[in-house]
């Protein structure tokens, strides 16, 4: 007999309360295997493959490609033991490569045994079992064993509805955020033909509601003011300006978490910014030397990011005020025992600030090493939410779009962000004489709470120090 079980969006961690679904890696009719990745959604910080605790027949999906869902709504269902019923001796032979409950490798009587389910639900954390070749159980078969499942034991997949003043009823609305989109744009649900299961309303039809509603007025608006249109642009219904045939892009995902944590910045952090032009002749020299080492100890390539990482591991050891945060509530400034380096990388999905963990215990070699390590996994999309959380400061190394400054806005809610310009050659008085040397422009934004300019500046002074004068660096290895 098989038993229906729901699968819901699990909480992903780091305060993460939704997700997109960017693609399904089953279909309904599929087997899946205890732990087996079912979906792959994107959060406001990483790509996750999220498994299915479960081992069965996908008798359910809830949500397209590109809806987004919050945490707790329904993912999927599973007929958990529908695969021994439905399709007979075929089942049998799959049972082998299919991990029953009994056989998942957990003790047995276990809460999640007794479930046929490991009850994890991040990649990694499984059972450790293989994955079950994926199998499509035909659709009568599949009807037939769902219909024998026990009513009495088989979970209800719950369908949150919105009421409506003055309605005849309910609205099937799968979650929170797409009724609070439809209140925010005027949107009358009970107009709306759901697109998901049994009609359910999702964010897909309520976005295309939105965007039918704007096209009616700005063609209404072209049409009453076609003498005047070309002073006065049609408004959108959020009251900004819009021209006709504006493109609307949603701040989701991480262009969405981008945008909340730098408003975020401005809005709380009183920030100040300072900078100076260094000399990085030496800096670079330096590094040709320890490159062009051989031997066994000659080891990999050293980046000037990785040396400028290092430099600045040493100057927080220094002025520790700038390893900190502040506890608005408390009204406390926290100093940190340990440097968390966060360092900006851009890839196809946007900005991401991976951290490199405990670069205080590091030397550049190995800072580099974790450097070149997390900087491809988020040109991948494999960054998990902790690699990109938890940072103590940030270093932004802007150079590599080929322009000399800026003003970083400081990665809340950490206390200063270090910038770094392209190193090119330029006219500089070397030694009493001008000369042609490899000049770089270093910049750092601080929060003017944790400490004053005094701070700041000898924070930045040391740096450029250590940028002209490698040596300074030795003094503190």
């Amino acid at each position: 007999m098989a038993q229906v079980l729901e699968f819901k969006l699990p909480d992903l961690g780091e305060g993460l309360t939704e997700a997109e679904i960017v693609r399904w890696l089953v279909e309904v009719g599929d087997v899946v295997a205890i732990d087996q990745p079912v979906v792959e959604v994107e959060t406001a910080k990483a790509m996750v493959e999220v498994p299915c605790p479960y081992g069965g027949v996908v008798t359910a999906r809830f949500g397209e490609e590109g809806t987004e869902l919050p945490v707790g709504a329904p993912l999927l269902t599973v007929a958990v033991g529908a695969s021994e019923g439905a399709s007979g001796s075929g089942a049998s032979r799959s049972s082998s490569s299919s991990p029953s409950p009994s056989s998942s490798g957990k003790g047995s009587g276990s809460g999640a045994e007794s479930s046929g389910g490991s009850g994890n639900v991040l990649v990694g954390y499984g059972t450790g079992a293989p994955a079950a070749r994926r199998r499509r159980i035909r659709p009568d078969r599949l009807d037939r064993a769902v219909a024998e499942a026990p009513v009495a034991e088989a979970p209800v997949v719950e369908v949150l509805v919105a009421e409506t003043p003055g309605s005849d009823g309910p609205v099937p609305v799968v979650s929170p955020l797409v009724r609070r989109l439809a209140r925010q744009h005027d949107i009358d649900l009970r107009r709306l033909a759901g697109s998901g299961p049994d009609g359910l309303i999702l964010r897909a039809d309520v976005d295309r509601a939105i965007r039918t509603a704007e096209e009616t007025a700005a063609a209404t608006a072209r049409v009453a003011e076609a003498p005047v249109q070309a002073q006065v642009p049609a408004a959108a219904p959020n009251g900004v300006a819009a021209a006709a045939g504006a493109e609307r892009i949603p701040l989701r995902g991480v262009r969405g978490a981008v945008a909340d944590k730098l408003s975020r910045s401005r809005t709380e952090i009183p920030d100040a910014t300072c900078w100076v032009d260094a000399d990085a002749t030496e800096l670079m020299a330096v590094r040709a030397a320890m490159n062009a080492a051989t031997g066994p100890s000659a080891g990999p390539k050293v980046s000037v990011l990785a040396l400028l990482a290092r430099i600045c591991t040493a100057a927080l050891a220094r002025f520790p005020e700038l390893n900190a945060t502040v506890d608005t509530e408390a009204r406390e400034i926290v100093r940190l025992p340990g440097v968390h380096l966060g360092f900006a990388a851009q890839t196809e999905r946007g900005l991401v600030v991976p951290v490199v963990r405990d670069a205080h215990t590091r030397n550049a070699e190995s800072i580099g090493a974790e450097i070149a390590r997390l900087t491809e996994l988020a040109r991948t999309g494999k960054l998990s939410p902790a690699q990109l959380t938890g940072g103590t400061f940030t270093l932004n190394n802007y150079g590599v779009f080929g322009v000399d400054g800026s003003t970083p806005i400081i990665n809340h809610p950490e206390a200063a962000m270090l910038g770094v310009g392209r190193i090119m050659p330029k006219p500089w008085v070397h030694q009493g004489e001008l000369a042609v040397r490899q000049v770089v422009q270093l910049s750092l934004t601080f929060d003017h709470r944790v400490c004053d300019g005094g701070t700041a500046g000898g924070f930045l002074r040391y740096v450029a120090d250590c940028v002209e004068q490698p040596a300074v660096l030795l003094r503190t290895l």
